[in-house]
């Protein structure tokens, strides 16, 4: 797997060797988001089931200021060290949290951050989209302008926020979508 775009193009990542709970996302779909997504410079991004942490490496290669890591698997934690050392990253660019999702979100809150970029990529059983997105707004963790990339295998529609769905992907059994306010 590499980086597609930035400053780190071509730049080999690794991921968790678990692909039974691990799904990276594919060189093609992150170059799709991106192009959707445009200039991303300056942005706090959050990757919340980061397994290898390819969209936040990703994000910030291509611009964001800052990407909190979240995964609860020890060698998803590993493999995203792993792939910030060997890009040299920078210390303030970065947060790695080895916890649930619920817990993340409470300190994000409790630390006052909030966040222009989310990107939502649960293991699909798992993906409770509606709640987590329900979450990230009550606990007041998204920027005036913010972006929700989700990535799934089935349709995801939010329902009462403010948020309008601006694209929407397919590959084969994954649909990707994008909301923004």
């Amino acid at each position: 797997m590499r980086i597609v775009g930035g400053k780190y193009r071509h730049r080999l990542i690794v991921f968790p060797d678990d692909m039974e709970h691990t799904r990276p996302t594919k060189d093609r779909i992150r170059e799709a988001i991106f192009s959707a997504l445009n200039n991303i410079d300056n942005f706090n991004a959050l990757d919340l089931y980061a397994g290898s942490g390819a969209m936040g490496l990703e994000a910030l290669s291509r611009g964001a200021k800052f990407c909190a890591f979240v995964d609860v698997s020890n060698l998803a934690i590993k493999v995203i060290k792993d792939n910030i050392n060997n890009l040299k990253i920078n210390d303030n660019e970065y947060q790695i949290i080895k916890d649930k999702d619920v817990n993340a979100l409470e300190q994000f809150k409790n630390k006052g951050q909030k966040f222009d970029l989310v990107f939502l990529d649960p293991p699909y059983e798992q993906g409770q989209y509606q709640q987590i997105v329900d979450l990230l707004i009550s606990k007041d963790l998204l920027n005036e302008n913010a972006i929700i990339v989700i990535e799934a295998n089935r349709n995801v529609n939010l329902e009462n926020i403010e948020y309008n769905k601006k694209k929407e992907y397919h590959y084969g059994e994954i649909k990707v979508f994008i909301y923004w306010r």
